[in-house]
This record gives structure tokens, C-alpha cells and sequence, in this order.
């Protein structure tokens, strides 16, 4: 099972248990977390200047989606997707000098933090139905 699933099947019970307030706070706590988790993996990964690229990593709101809500991390620098992705250097004439391979930070915070997310959102259902039980 994905994390993808895993949560929009674990938040659904939660949504329909609580008004969904609970969960939008618990989503965006989660947030923050993997945005802290995706700077230190960038700050570990990416050893070069690279402008303002740790700066613009963010998280977002919590949102709708697909019948499940979802937060996103991502990176407001023009240049992420460079540094995540890969790309041709060239210069100025625009022969090209090799190929710069990506860091894939993203990817790799993502997977690092999916079994702490396993492990928050059993804690947060165990909590939500243990608040209705009582």
C-alpha cells in the first residue's frame, strides 16, 4: 500500500468522524515536518551555493483533493527543479559542457519520512477516536 493511499484511507475515518479541523492542523504539522526533514536532506545532499534553493523550500496549505486533503512541500527557487531534475550545462554560445546529474531532495525526504507519517497519523486516529469513545 503507498503512503498516498494509506492516508486518504486513514483520514477519510477521520473526516468522517470529526469535522475535519483536526485533520486540516494534523496535515499541516505534517507539513512543516517534512519541509524541516526536506531542508536537512537538501543541506546534506546539495554541498555547492546554490542561491536561495534552501530558502524557498515551503510548505503549503492544506487543500482538497480528490476527496481527501492533501499538503504539499515544494520550492519557490526558479531553479529547483534544476537541481532536483538534473540538466545540459552550457555555455554562453550554447555548446554544451556535460550533464549536471539532480539531487532528487525531494524524493529522498519523501521516503525518509513516510514511516514517521505512518507512525503520526496511527497516533493521530488512535487519538480522534479515543476523543469520540469518551
Amino acid at each position: 500500500m503507498s503512503l498516498d493511499q494509506l492516508s486518504k484511507e486513514l483520514l477519510n475515518l477521520a473526516n468522517g468522524i470529526k469535522d475535519g479541523k483536526e485533520t486540516k492542523k494534523f496535515l499541516k504539522k505534517e507539513g512543516i515536518k517534512l519541509k524541516n526533514k526536506t531542508i536537512s536532506t537538501a543541506k546534506n545532499r546539495v554541498k555547492k551555493k546554490t542561491g536561495n534553493y534552501i530558502k524557498g523550500i515551503k510548505s503549503g496549505k492544506v487543500y482538497e483533493y480528490q476527496g481527501a486533503y492533501a499538503c504539499r512541500t515544494y520550492s519557490t527557487a526558479p531553479h529547483a527543479h534544476l537541481i532536483e531534475y538534473g540538466h545540459i550545462k552550457k555555455d554562453r554560445t550554447g555548446r554544451e559542457h556535460g550533464f549536471q546529474r539532480g539531487y532528487n531532495v525531494f524524493g529522498t525526504a519523501q521516503k525518509e519520512f513516510e514511516e514517521e507519517f505512518y507512525q503520526d497519523t496511527e497516533k493521530f486516529i488512535d487519538e480522534v477516536l479515543m476523543k469520540d469513545f469518551k
